[in-house]
């Protein structure tokens, strides 16, 4: 059950120069939802999730987290009020191990120290199934061991809204079946999610809602069979 609205974005928009790439985006997304957001790409999925996070910060437009108004806030802060994100590729500190990244994360984006942190990082890895690889060397990671790590990582910042970015691309089935059971379980210990995701099959499993970008603009907005039915959806993917 989905409740009170935990973000707001309203007439968000990017422009580089001269390209629009985000045209007066409104969305929304409610306490403990799992929140699809699709695209064609260039449809401007990566440059909104990045004006949220905070890694941009010269857009037009209002983003609110729990009714503050984030203003021109960097990503640090942002992290720090609830709102952190994966990346799609994962950016360990790779010649540490697994826990002393997860002991990095845990002090910059909580302050946490000492046997907290150290406790924080320990119920992080056996949450992810990264007990056994707790000293391993993250540079000799697997690829699904180093998505966990990157979950992981954002995980150990306790995170109230997760953006994860295409976490799943270039895993097998077996693996996207693996990481989406993941997502599952930490939504339902009540973290909220927005999936960024070309795995159709991932995003029509896990999504509660999908909202739909191209070209910067918000094309559809509803319950996954109602959006992968919309035509304007299918002339995005499809073309006319």
């Amino acid at each position: 059950m989905t409740g009170e609205t935990i973000l707001e974005v309203r007439d968000l928009t990017m422009r580089f120069g001269g390209f629009v790439a985000l045209d007066s985006v409104d969305a929304e997304v409610r306490e403990g939802e799992r929140l699809g957001l699709i695209g064609p790409n260039g449809s401007g999925k990566t440059t909104m999730i990045n004006c949220i996070s905070g890694a941009l910060g010269n857009y037009t437009g209002t983003v609110r987290f729990r009714g503050r108004d984030l203003g021109r806030s960097k990503p640090h802060r942002r992290t720090r009020l609830g709102i952190v994100r994966s990346f799609q590729i994962p950016r360990p500190f790779k010649s540490q191990t697994v826990r002393e990244n997860l002991a990095i994360t845990i002090e910059y984006a909580t302050g946490a120290a000492g046997a907290e942190r150290d406790d924080r990082a320990e119920a992080v890895l056996q949450s992810m199934g990264l007990g056994p690889r707790a000293d391993a060397i993250s540079a000799g990671l697997t690829q699904i061991e180093m998505r966990k790590l990157e979950l992981a990582r954002a995980l150990a910042a306790r995170p109230q809204l997760l953006i994860s970015d295409e976490a799943m691309a270039g895993l097998s089935s077996g693996e996207v079946d693996e990481l989406l059971e993941i997502l599952f379980r930490l939504n339902e210990d009540g973290v909220t999610i927005i999936m960024i995701e070309h795995i159709m099959r991932a995003v029509m499993r896990f999504s509660e809602r999908i909202v739909v970008l191209d070209a910067g603009k918000k094309i559809a907005d509803g319950d996954p069979d109602t959006v992968v039915a919309d035509p304007a959806v299918e002339r995005a993917y499809l073309g006319d």
